[in-house]
């Protein structure tokens, strides 16, 4: 039996990927560093602020301590609330409709390497923050994906012994990755990466439009 279904945020329920991409590069520019978006796609997409930026410092060969970092993280933060202010962050067919038609009895949460800042405010303006059990978000675990201390994190507070139980919906490799590390079930949706880039879920489909609390449950199984 399903025991929880467990959101990835950006690329899954609202399509903001292309607003950390302008962010980064927005960010960056003072550094002379720029991102194509493929290397955005190929590189950093399923990663948190904090290692994206060190493994863009790393692969440019620059320096920076970790108060550089944690200020970098800060004003790309301001700028994305920007991009939310202006209402640049869409919902992505079908996620909103798939939250609202769980059951109450079964627990949604949120595992995301978004910043909670971030989440929160695009969240309420689509009326799901009230929806998930547990949020786990980019501040709360020391490593990101790929690795699979948030989804872990994220199932400790949902209180879940039987990590196959529930359920992950994923758009990157570096999210399947993390949560199969955590021994969930992963249904990954091709709204950032290409059928063949996600063939390590349980199953892949084109659209949260067509999905429903049955459909998840028979991941499971």
């Amino acid at each position: 039996m399903l025991s929880a279904v467990i959101f990835d945020f950006d690329g899954i329920i609202v399509d903001s990927e292309p607003m950390h991409f302008k962010a980064f590069n927005e960010v960056l520019k003072p550094k002379n560093i720029e991102m194509s978006w493929e290397d955005y796609c190929e590189t950093y997409i399923g990663f948190d602020d904090r290692d994206a930026f060190r493994e863009i410092f790393k692969l440019n060969q620059v320096k920076v301590c970790s108060n550089e970092i944690a200020k970098l993280i800060e004003k790309k933060a301001a700028v994305f609330q920007q991009y939310i202010e202006n209402g640049e962050a869409q919902p992505l067919p079908g996620a909103v409709e798939l939250i609202k038609s769980i059951p109450v009895r079964l627990p949604v949460a949120l595992c995301s390497g978004a910043l909670r800042e971030d989440i929160d405010p695009i969240i309420k303006n689509l009326g799901i923050a009230d929806a998930f059990t547990v949020i786990v978000t980019a501040e709360d675990t020391p490593k990101s994906k790929p690795d699979p201390a948030p989804y872990q994190l994220t199932l400790e507070k949902l209180g879940i012994d039987d990590p196959a139980t529930a359920i992950a919906i994923e758009d990157t490799p570096a999210g399947i990755v993390s949560a199969k590390g955590a021994g969930l079930k992963v249904l990954a949706v091709t709204n950032s990466y290409d059928r063949d880039f996600l063939m390590e879920a349980d199953a892949v489909t084109d659209t949260l439009e067509n999905v429903s609390r049955p459909i998840l449950e028979n991941v499971v199984l």
